[in-house]
């Protein structure tokens, strides 16, 4: 591989402030023909916390436990971040990296999986971004994640953590983001790739709190799409209903499908379905992301080092590696739902 200049950290981007939050929802929602009483119901989950979306605090605060790793261990690249949805846009980022006379640079994603929102469509996004800035410099994606020690460490001492004082026979529950079935239907070269990376992190996860064979849920949350469209399910809400009616009376939830404790997480789980169980009288936990987790971070810079040092790519999983590259055809949009 030619020479490395710099890592790319690529993320989703959330508003900064209430007069952020329609303009930034019809980014994420262009070209969707989404009503516009849905948007402003959305709307209302931003201004809860004040317009502000936790996710750009945290890649900032990832940014510099990535620097600080970096410099500890003798990795000399500058970090960069662009998002899709809000600034700085990954055009931003480009131009900044071609002032600083960037040539070649690794890409981040914050989406530790397969699938075409998290890893064809960033894809897309820099594609778009190198057009649109002439002398942008080339990218490289690092893989997918989902199954990386670093990244499933993380996770695991979450789930430990939320675990503490927690009812015996509590229930593990993972979380990710719901999807088309017809998305995930052509994820991957042979299909299905998001769920099954998905349940793969859930798995070893699991196994690495409670032993090998460890019980658990993978259930989804934050479906967006119309009802008629069929979308992964269960959702976390019916799933943990469902768990009342059988008895079960104490859950611990981890959403190991996102990488940071963004909106989608501190409202779809801390409020929404903290509620649920609430009205359920079912005690409730739920674990933190891996965000800035040493574990996580050293990750960062060992996926980099596969790349610029010819380290050995870790995996814990049983899928293979995956995400470098990508077939071509692999995750694209489909074409329903």
């Amino acid at each position: 591989m030619s020479t490395i200049d710099a890592l790319l950290l690529l993320s989703f981007g959330g508003p900064e402030g209430p007069d952020d939050v329609l303009p930034f929802l019809r980014n994420v929602t262009r070209g969707r023909d989404v009503p516009e009483q849905r948007l402003l119901a959305v709307a209302e989950h931003y201004h809860h916390f004040g317009g502000v979306s936790p996710i750009n605090g945290q890649n900032r605060a990832l940014l510099a436990a990535i620097e600080q790793d970096f410099r500890a261990n003798d990795v000399h690249l500058p970090v960069y971040w662009g998002n899709r949805n809000w600034s700085p846009y990954v055009e931003d980022a480009f131009l900044r990296m071609r002032e600083d006379g960037v040539r070649r640079a690794l890409v981040l994603a914050t989406s530790a999986s397969g699938g075409y929102s998290g890893c064809r469509q960033y894809r897309e996004n820099l594609a778009a971004a190198a057009t649109a800035v002439p002398g942008a410099p080339d990218t490289v994606k690092l893989r997918h994640y989902f199954d990386h020690p670093g990244f499933v460490t993380a996770n695991a001492d979450a789930v430990r953590r939320a675990l503490h004082g927690a009812p015996a026979e509590t229930r593990l529950i993972f979380t990710a983001h719901s999807v088309p079935a017809a998305m995930n239907e052509v994820a991957g070269p042979d299909g299905g790739l998001y769920a099954a990376q998905q349940r793969e992190t859930a798995r070893l996860v699991a196994q690495a709190v409670r032993g090998p064979g460890a019980y658990f849920d993978l259930v989804w949350q934050s479906r967006s799409g119309p009802p008629q469209v069929p979308w992964l399910e269960p959702d976390i809400n019916d799933h943990l209903r469902a768990l009342a009616a059988a008895g079960v009376t104490s859950v611990v939830v981890a959403p190991t499908g996102f990488v940071s404790d963004h909106l989608e997480v501190v409202w779809d789980l801390d409020t929404e379905a903290s509620a649920t169980a609430a009205e359920l009288g079912m005690w409730f936990a739920r674990a933190a992301t891996a965000g800035t987790h040493p574990a996580f971070v050293a990750m960062i810079r060992e996926l980099v080092q596969e790349q610029t040092d010819g380290h050995q790519a870790r995996r814990l999983g049983e899928l293979g590696l995956c995400g470098q590259p990508c077939p071509d055809g692999c995750c694209l949009r489909p074409t329903r739902g």
